[in-house]
């Protein structure tokens, strides 16, 4: 077994932006990097051509000393029991399965150290958010060292706080752009052209979060800011405050999540 040699086991769209953010920060060389995956994405396919091995043989997965599961929730039991057999025995298990638990990873990872991490897609530039539940401080160390360089990442005690850090962060994003995508047309319906609402909505958007990611203020500061008494954005506010409005529903929506995460496990 390599220490540092890292297998990969889905390459979709999380698996993809872990390999950019890697390939850019460094804690993976794709030399060292393994990638399973039947329909791998561009991200793997171009890790391959750079070094990477791209679904290797059965005896080369013992070179492995972390495994990362980052295939869908419902096929990870599937996928890890084909695998699980031909890894070593001291690899480390670390899983971005949403809503699976420590206890159901090691009923088919046995004893290895396990630790689960929930990331956002922004792992790809290096701006990424991750949370980490570890059964070991083993399991810990190897996450942090895997997912520092390219997220801020938050230590989780109580496991059972993993569903709302799906909740709220791992499906935050979506908020996010669900939240533009209403603004963009709110925007054309006011009398904007798409292109120019686009324009309007998206830069608005990614110039407050920049604002906000360099300013000591709290976002509440930040909106008080921006908000004179009597103006637009205080009208404006009053029916994004108000009853059943943005604070009800985004407190919905992660219930929500946190339940179909539950669920998922």
């Amino acid at each position: 077994m390599n220490p540092t040699t890292v297998l990969l086991l889905g390459a979709g769209r999380m698996g993809g932006a872990m390999i950019e953010g890697w390939t850019s920060a460094g804690p993976v060389a794709l030399g060292e990097l393994l990638i399973r995956d039947p329909q791998p994405g561009a991200e793997a396919l171009a890790a391959a051509d750079d070094g990477a091995t791209l679904n290797p043989s059965d005896s080369e997965l013992v070179q492995a000393a972390t495994v990362i599961v980052a295939v869908k929730p419902q096929m990870w039991r599937e996928v890890a029991a084909v695998v699980e057999p031909h890894l070593a025995q001291d690899a480390v298990i670390i899983s971005i399965a949403a809503g699976v638990s420590i206890a159901s990873l090691a009923e088919v990872f046995g004893e290895r150290d396990i630790a689960r991490v929930m990331p956002t897609t922004a792992v790809a530039i290096g701006q990424g958010t991750a949370s980490i539940c570890a059964a070991t401080e083993r399991a810990r160390h190897r996450a942090h060292a895997l997912f520092d360089t390219i997220a801020k990442t938050v230590d989780i005690e109580d496991e059972d706080l993993m569903h709302a850090a799906t909740a709220v962060s791992g499906s935050g994003p979506a908020y996010l752009y669900a939240f533009v995508e209403a603004l963009e047309a709110a925007a054309i319906k006011a009398g904007f052209a798409p292109d120019d609402a686009a324009t309007l909505a998206r830069s608005t958007v990614t110039g407050a979060a920049r604002l906000m990611t360099l300013s000591d203020a709290s976002p509440a500061e930040l909106r008080a800011q921006v908000t004179s008494p009597g103006g637009t954005t205080q009208a404006a506010l009053e029916v994004l405050r108000g009853e059943g409005g943005l604070a009800a529903l985004l407190n919905d929506a992660v219930t929500a999540a946190v339940k179909r995460s539950r669920e998922l496990g």
